[in-house]
């Protein structure tokens, strides 16, 4: 993937499918920890992993990458410490149409992983396109302050709110959210006030 070029953003659903991570250090675990709490089938494929990986019981193979390996992925992270075999896992993963993202190699990309905040059902996510992955997570941190239990909470409260008016028969679609959002709900919850927000809520949409 060439370094700027203009990426198609989306979050993937990767809970019980496949997913091959090729290298077994410090890069690989980080790739590893975020998979397995995505919910996906872990491979991890090395001559040596780290015990940090065997501890979270993904699967392990100990020995060299081999083109099979990723046969039956639905994505691959290739995180080893040589570029020659991180790039003979993208080449593969092109030859078998598997989505293939090579740690700290844009060029070596199908996807791009971005800076990630969560919390609770929130996701905040940062790219630079492969430029500098040290400033997306910068921007991430300053981000994630402003992410505090409360935006969770009013997640939750407005998920809740969207599913009853469905329920309803009513449509979701032309409602103003932005109004509910911007009518302080969230300041009401941040000062232990979520019933007065709730309330607030249902003024706006019912």
């Amino acid at each position: 993937m060439p370094v700027g070029q203009r990426l198609y953003p989306v979050s993937l659903v990767v809970a019980g499918r496949r997913c091959v991570v090729v290298g077994g250090g410090q890069v690989a675990l980080r790739k590893v920890s975020s998979l397995v709490e995505a919910g996906a089938s872990v491979a991890v494929v090395a001559p040596e992993v780290c015990e940090e990986i065997v501890a979270m019981g993904v699967e392990v193979i100990r020995r060299r990458y081999e083109p099979a390996d990723i046969a039956s992925a639905w994505l691959v992270i290739a995180a080893t410490d040589d570029p020659a075999v991180n790039r003979r896992v993208h080449a593969d993963g092109g030859a078998a149409r598997v989505w293939v993202n090579s740690a700290d190699d844009p060029e070596g990309c199908a996807f791009i992983l971005p800076a990630v905040a969560r919390q609770g059902p929130v996701t905040v996510a940062v790219s630079t396109g492969g430029h500098s992955p040290a400033l997306a997570g910068w921007i991430r941190d300053r981000v994630a302050g402003a992410l505090g239990p409360e935006v969770g909470v009013l997640a939750e409260m407005l998920s809740a709110a969207r599913e009853e008016i469905q329920q309803s028969g009513r449509s979701t679609e032309g409602l103003d959210w932005r109004k509910v959002l911007d009518s302080g709900m969230l300041e009401l919850i941040r000062e232990g006030r979520v019933a007065q927000a709730r309330e607030r809520l249902e003024a706006c949409l019912f």
